[in-house]
């Protein structure tokens, strides 16, 4: 299962909801197994019923749930909070629902909630599994179905989202190959640079996870949507200094993809 995806995650803004409820729309610090399931599922025109199912068309039948992932934090972004209200200044039977199915009154018909966004963050992702399935993903994100987006429908991704459609070890690229993005260039003389991954496997047997995710999807229907918790594991690797991309990262991307820089 070593062969895979790499994809860049980045965009003005992303939202990768976690704990999310109406009044406090969150993002966790990573996208989450659950948002980028749901991306892929959306690409390839799958709906919220369908999004788990298995394959039967591609050998071995196989689903999203035996992918893994492994994130590389480029640039975690700065946690910016939007303040929006919904239901007000409309009339009353145009206004928000009550329980029972009428209608709130008008001093009631405004909610407030806040929503949650990581701005300016870079994530590069290694996607491992079933080789059939990492082509269909690849392919329909390459032409989806319904256009990817980075956790909410507003925060629409940069180019290039696709590094590598099957790469022998897209973790070992992750390590020594794939250009690096972050906030700041490395200082003069310096060789490498500390760069945060978040694994879904343990990097060696002994590790204890970092923290317990809500966000491994078993049902993506609106009215029983469920998650379970899911291990991850965070390291600090260093890096070599010679990764960074420069002020202009897409020129270094673009070198990568087309092959003038060597991979693993």
């Amino acid at each position: 299962m070593s062969r895979g995806l790499i994809l860049r995650l980045a965009g003005p803004l992303q939202s990768w909801g976690e704990a999310a409820a109406f009044p406090l729309r969150d993002t966790a610090a990573v996208p989450t197994r659950s948002a980028l399931i749901g991306m892929f599922a959306a690409a390839q025109g799958r709906t919220r019923e369908q999004a788990l199912d298995p394959y039967p068309e591609l050998p071995g039948t196989p689903s999203h749930h035996d992918l893994v992932f492994t994130c590389r934090i480029d640039r975690p972004g700065t946690l910016h909070r939007d303040y929006q209200t919904a239901g007000g200044g409309r009339p009353r039977n145009q206004g928000l629902r009550r329980a029972d199915g009428g209608y709130r009154s008008q001093d009631k018909s405004t909610i407030v909630t806040y929503r949650d966004y990581l701005a300016g963050a870079v994530f590069t992702l290694a996607v491992q599994g079933p080789a059939p399935l990492l082509q269909h993903i690849a392919d329909t994100l390459a032409e989806p179905r319904f256009s990817p987006y980075l956790g909410r429908r507003n925060c629409l991704p940069d180019e290039p989202l696709i590094i590598h459609t099957d790469i022998p070890d897209p973790q070992a690229a992750l390590r020594t190959a794939v250009p690096l993005t972050p906030a700041h260039p490395p200082a003069p003389g310096t060789t490498h640079i500390p760069i945060t991954f978040i694994h879904e496997h343990p990097p060696t047997p002994e590790d204890m996870p970092h923290r317990e995710s809500p966000s491994h999807p078993c049902d993506f229907t609106s009215h029983t949507r469920t998650h379970l918790l899911r291990p991850l594991w965070q390291t600090t690797e260093d890096l070599p200094a010679a990764l960074y991309a420069g002020p202009r990262p897409i020129t270094a991307l673009t070198d990568y993809i087309l092959g003038d820089t060597p991979c693993p």
